[in-house]
């Protein structure tokens, strides 16, 4: 059995270079099949719930993939009334073709995150799934500037590091998906995750003390922060 004491630093096969279109186009179909059915959309949308208030002019996800959290977040808007801007901003090429092909009526940016706010600051900055792809350091800096750049808070989704999770969906992806990087990539995602330990010890590096970190099913982690609580 995989130990899952620390944090794997092997990197997931999606981080590479040279992948062709059609294969990161149905990993990202897949994803979005495991986002919606494992709740992971849910989550993402309670995290605009935390913060959102009377009016929220721009929402901005980093590496936002294909689209499909922002999607969510579309639709939801939509069925409440809520006039909001979501921006999606990714660094790899494929990721953002994708998802000006397949989500309309959201503005999409490859670039580095770090590069993406070029003058006004989004109210609500988020990220799903993107934190456990980056070492400690990295996620610090990641923190800070999500603080700085964003009027209203930001949230992440990720997961949380756990045996169960990790054999579930290596079995679970094993017998359905089509995707080599999904059968790869999910468990490791898995592994690359998060203790709620680690993430308190991250935000203390980061200097933030003002968040609250919530368990979701499936196994994953609700983080929130808002400026001024």
């Amino acid at each position: 059995m995989l130990r899952l004491k620390h944090r794997s630093t092997q990197l997931e096969l999606l981080d590479g270079e040279h992948i062709p279109f059609q294969d990161i186009a149905q990993n990202l179909k897949e994803l979005n099949t495991i986002n919606t059915l494992l709740g992971g959309h849910t989550i993402t949308w309670k995290g605009v719930l935390n913060l959102a208030q009377d009016q929220v002019n721009t929402i901005l996800e980093i590496g936002c993939g294909g689209g499909d959290n922002l999607a969510y977040i579309q639709q939801k808007c939509t069925k409440n009334n809520i006039d909001t801007s979501l921006i999606g901003v990714d660094l790899k090429k494929e990721c953002i073709d994708y998802a000006r092909i397949n989500r309309l009526g959201i503005d999409f940016i490859c670039s580095d995150y770090k590069k993406s706010i070029q003058n006004t600051k989004p109210d609500i900055i988020f990220s799903s799934l993107f934190c456990h792809h980056f070492s400690n350091d990295e996620l610090v800096a990641q923190l800070q500037w999500m603080k700085a750049n964003s009027t209203i808070g930001f949230f992440i989704n990720d997961l949380q590091r756990n045996f169960i999770a990790y054999y579930a969906i290596k079995l679970l992806t094993t017998l359905f998906s089509k995707s080599y990087l999904v059968k790869n990539d999910a468990p490791l995602s898995v592994a690359r995750g998060f203790k709620r330990k680690e993430l308190k010890q991250l935000f203390a590096q980061a200097g933030i003390t003002n968040y609250s970190i919530q368990w979701k099913w499936a196994f994953r982690y609700l983080i929130v922060f808002k400026h001024g609580r």
